[in-house]
């Protein structure tokens, strides 16, 4: 599957509507009552880019963003702006102890970057595939570790240079993007006047292994 390691300009992206979407089976029986099935353990984010293009620049940053994705066949990034980062409220700075990513066990040197939603007494995880790079921190048993340490900011592993030890706590925190990918392949942009331009334009989440 082709990935391209590049954002949807911010500007562009500001503004857009959507969020997680699940897919569950509703089903009505004789006596009113429903049967429901969850069939996806986690969520797939849509987006909705129904916005006024400002310039006649973002007309032309957009064409030309569109045409080195070939339409659906090349994902990108896309930065959610009511839910990129690690913190609770999903949108302040992240902090080294925000996730907890898991327990040394003396070997273990790999771990991966995710996010925890709560809700009462229910948790939902999330992989973090896609850390803004720089904006990673990283704690072990809430201890601020500057150094032996490296993530991959296409994969969201974090490789740490000597395990933590058996019981340490390991923690992170980061800002991340959405792997997403558009979902035409053609592109329609109403020019309203000389630079104004409208569009629709919508764009789904990749899930990556």
């Amino acid at each position: 599957m082709s990935f391209d390691d590049v954002s949807l300009p911010h500007r562009l992206a500001f503004g857009a509507v959507g969020g997680p979407q699940f897919n569950t089976d509703v089903v009505m029986i004789d006596n009113g009552f429903e049967k429901r099935n969850q069939n996806w353990a986690g969520a797939r984010r849509r987006y909705q880019l129904q916005q006024q293009l400002r310039s006649a620049q973002d007309v032309a940053t957009l064409i030309s963003f569109f045409h080195a994705r070939a339409g659906r066949a090349r994902g990108f990034r896309f930065k959610d702006w009511a839910d990129f980062t690690t913190a609770s409220n999903h949108t302040s700075a992240p902090a080294a102890t925000n996730i907890v990513l898991g327990t040394g066990n003396g070997t273990q040197t790999q771990f991966q970057l995710k996010k925890i939603y709560t809700s009462g007494a229910i948790t939902h995880e999330r992989a973090i595939k896609k850390p803004v790079s720089g904006t990673v921190v990283v704690s072990l048993n809430d201890v601020a570790q500057a150094t032996g340490w490296s993530v991959d900011s296409t994969t969201g592993l974090i490789t740490f240079t000597t395990a933590p030890g058996v019981g340490v706590t390991v923690k992170a925190g980061c800002e991340f993007d959405v792997p997403v990918r558009f979902e035409q392949d053609q592109l329609s942009i109403s020019a309203a006047d000389y630079n104004l331009s409208e569009t629709e334009i919508s764009l789904i989440e990749l899930r990556l292994s």
